[in-house]
């Protein structure tokens, strides 16, 4: 009885504030038969992004490891219910609070499906540069558009076996970039993704295999600028999730 009070309680206790985001769950979070958390489509075809990725990569990639990540989440939530009802990014923020025996599941599950639904949602675009007020905040605070792609793509290149390389962005809009590890995501460090890129291995070996570099600056041609803008605009406004 002790076990089952402590699992069906620890997020609730852990997580004050999970009660908060309950009533504000993205569909992305709907209720499934397999449990609280679904593998979100991907908004456009699995060859929209051909000029850097392959549609088989984008198949086994999303429909494969992303699924893999869904699937762990929701049989986490089964042991600890309270999961059910939490936005991913407040779990991810709240990572420390977890107890010992689901904190690395979480941290690795969660992370992952943070990573990959943004992952999803920035691409099927025709890649070219931003305008606006992003352009403006990469002018300000990344060198313009020239050096943010080739710094980013070294940070990427840095990143030593699995991981991932953000452009983080503070409620006041400022920017930097950032690499992880593995799935970590900059949300257990209080920060909140703009764009991120995908290093690990599954995300290009089956067309570059250990051209790393190749794939990064394949990347830009496929990044849907709207999407990402849309993404500054939420940060500032407080309402960007994940």
């Amino acid at each position: 009885m002790t076990i089952h009070l402590v699992r069906r309680g620890f997020l609730a206790a852990g997580f004050a504030a999970a009660s908060v985001f309950a009533s504000a769950r993205s569909p992305l979070f709907a209720q499934t038969p397999d449990g609280p958390f679904s593998l979100p489509a991907l908004p456009y075809a699995a060859n929209a992004n051909e000029a850097a990725i392959d549609a088989m990569t984008m198949e086994l990639h999303h429909g494969r490891h992303h699924a893999a990540a869904v699937a762990a989440l929701n049989n986490i939530a089964r042991d600890y219910p309270a999961l059910a009802t939490m936005q991913i990014d407040d779990a991810l923020m709240r990572l420390s609070q977890a107890p010992d025996a689901v904190r690395t599941a979480l941290r690795n599950n969660a992370g992952s499906h943070a990573n990959h639904s943004m992952f999803w949602e920035i691409m099927g675009g025709q890649g070219g540069e931003p305008g606006g007020d992003l352009k403006a905040a990469i002018d300000r605070d990344l060198g313009g558009f020239a050096k943010m792609q080739t710094d980013f793509n070294a940070a990427g290149m840095r990143v030593f076996g699995s991981g991932w390389v953000f452009v983080v962005v503070t409620p006041a809009g400022g920017l930097s970039i950032v690499t992880r590890p593995n799935q970590d995501n900059p949300l257990m460090d209080g920060q909140r993704v703009l764009m991120g890129n995908d290093v690990w291995e599954h995300a290009y070996y089956l067309r570059y295999q250990n051209r790393r570099a190749e794939y990064l600056t394949n990347w830009w041609k496929v990044l849907n600028w709207d999407r990402i803008a849309a993404r500054y605009d939420a940060a500032r406004n407080g309402t960007l999730r994940m």
